[in-house]
């Protein structure tokens, strides 16, 4: 399992306190970009062709935290650009733990060690580092030969520290499922807590714009890599996502489940696309019009997205939206694979109770566990 229980227990809280509130839209993750600017050049990446004058431009710590707190995810992302490069990224981080927000904050790790003495270990804090893969495929993704190495020796630092450290990897078309899976055991091997995986987009902005994978090659291309998987493999996402990149299910996109603010506002719509900004989180929900987004809608810049900034709030609304989706889920978890129709059928024929109270039990059982562990010191 790649979540720690106190996690999974926050996020479980929150999803269904949204629900019982007849909660439409709600976020699930902000994604706080508090620069563009990086020290990486990635051919796949738009971030960094913004004009000189705009990559200077940063955040404060005050405009960060009242994104988190107009908003109200349990979880806050910190991509870029790269965030190491922030002045004032440790007071960021500090603020952000003061207000127990799980932080995923995302890195190339080429500062990792550099800048490490600025941070404490905590549970809300996690290192996602960017790996693409093997270092000849990483270093050629990325531009840079060298670059992982570099990484390593951060995420063994991190490691060795006591912090918790994930692995963030953007597959494109070409990428080898051997290698990734090999990759996979040797990141495991490494001791990081979780993988996440995801398939590039199509950023307007990027050099390259020849190798974004089409939804038919993503889902072979998922497929293969996590058939058969290894038991060992930990992924820091929904189970039911993984099975979604792999074709065995159709979501429809949850575009406000990971909105975006950076030094322009509120993105519209989402992290990958930006149609307008606007200055508050409820507008960017009032204003915007959901249904001219996601591959339902038509609209060709979706039509082949499946990455996890959309997706992923569709599997843990899935898991949470009915009886048959929470199974779908302990299945996933547990075997890597989906109820079928007839084991789904046979859960739901036990007692009537609601949905809500047994995912309030299952998640106090939970806090139960998590409680006992931290009592005892494991």
């Amino acid at each position: 399992m790649g979540v720690p229980i106190s996690q999974m227990w926050t996020v479980a809280s929150y999803v269904i306190g949204q629900r019982l509130k007849g909660r439409k839209r709600y976020p699930l993750v902000l994604m706080l970009e508090p620069l563009f600017r990086c020290n990486l050049a990635c051919a796949g990446c738009g971030k960094i062709q913004y004009p000189a004058h705009i990559l200077k431009m940063d955040l404060t710590p005050e405009q960060c935290f009242h994104a988190v707190e107009e908003c109200g995810a349990p979880m806050v992302s910190i991509p870029g650009g790269e965030p190491l490069l922030h002045p004032q990224i440790k007071e960021i981080v500090e603020g952000l733990v003061a207000r127990k927000k799980y932080i995923y904050l995302c890195t190339n790790a080429l500062l990792l060690e550099k800048k490490i003495d600025l941070f404490k270990p905590s549970k809300y804090l996690t290192f996602s580092v960017h790996l693409d893969g093997q270092e000849e495929h990483h270093d050629f993704s990325v531009c840079r030969e060298g670059t992982f190495k570099t990484a390593m020796a951060g995420i063994k630092e991190a490691l060795k520290r006591g912090f918790r450290v994930t692995t963030n990897t953007t597959l494109f078309d070409g990428a080898d499922p051997v290698s990734v899976r090999e990759f996979f055991d040797e990141m495991m091997a490494l001791g990081v807590e979780g993988m996440m995986l995801s398939p590039g987009y199509s950023y307007e902005k990027a050099p390259d714009q020849q190798h974004f994978l089409p939804r038919a090659k993503t889902k072979k291309l998922f497929s293969t890599i996590l058939s058969n998987r290894s038991k060992k493999w930990r992924f820091n996402q929904s189970p039911l996502f993984l099975e979604f990149l792999m074709g065995r299910r159709d979501y429809a996109c949850t575009p406000w489940g990971m909105p975006t603010y950076n030094i322009y506002g509120w993105q519209k719509p989402c992290y990958l696309l930006q149609d307008g900004y606007v200055d508050t989180f409820q507008e960017l929900l009032a204003t915007t019009d959901w249904k001219n987004y996601g591959t339902e809608s038509g609209n060709a810049k979706c039509a082949n997205c499946m990455v996890h900034s959309g997706y992923e709030a569709s599997a843990v609304n899935d898991t949470f939206g009915s009886l048959a989706g929470f199974f779908r889920t302990v299945r996933a978890t547990l075997f890597g694979g989906a109820y079928s129709n007839s084991e789904a059928l046979e859960a739901l024929k036990e007692p009537a109770v609601p949905l809500h109270k047994k995912l309030v039990a299952v998640t106090v059982s939970a806090k139960n566990a998590q409680t006992h562990s931290e009592h005892v010191g494991v």
